[in-house]
C-alpha cells in the first residue's frame, strides 16, 4: 500500500476530517466517473460513509430501494441484450460501487474475527 502526501487548505481539511477513515474509498467512488446516474448512488455511499458508521453499521448497510432496482433493470436489459452504450457504462459504474462496498465488508468481518 502507497502512502500519499498533500496540502491542502485548512478549510478543506476541516470538511474531509469525518471522512478520515473513509477517505481511500471516497476517493475511489469518486474516480468512478460521476457522468450517468449511477452518481446518486456513488453520493450515497459517500454520505453514509461520511458518518463515520460503526462496523455493524457497515456490515448492515444498503443501497437504497431505488438503486438496487436500478441495478437489477440494467442487468435484466443487459441479459436481453438492449443495454445502451450510456446504460451499459451506468451498469459498469454500478457493479464498481457494490464490489468496493463488498470489499468494505469482508475487510471489516476478516478484522471482526482477527480481534
Amino acid at each position: 500500500m502507497v502512502r500519499m502526501q498533500m496540502q491542502i487548505s485548512d478549510e478543506l481539511a476541516e470538511r474531509i476530517q469525518p471522512l478520515e477513515s473513509w477517505l481511500p474509498t471516497v476517493l475511489e467512488l469518486s474516480l468512478i466517473g460521476f457522468e450517468t446516474t449511477a452518481a446518486a448512488t456513488a453520493t450515497e455511499v459517500i454520505r453514509f460513509l461520511s458518518q463515520n458508521p460503526s462496523p455493524d453499521e457497515l456490515l448492515a448497510f444498503h443501497a437504497s430501494e431505488r438503486a438496487q432496482e436500478r441495478l437489477r433493470r440494467l442487468l435484466a436489459l443487459n441479459e436481453a441484450g438492449m443495454l445502451s452504450e450510456l446504460e451499459q457504462l451506468e451498469l459498469d459504474e454500478l457493479q464498481q460501487i457494490e464490489h468496493i462496498i463488498i470489499m468494505l465488508k469482508a475487510q471489516i468481518a476478516e478484522n471482526s474475527q482477527l480481534n
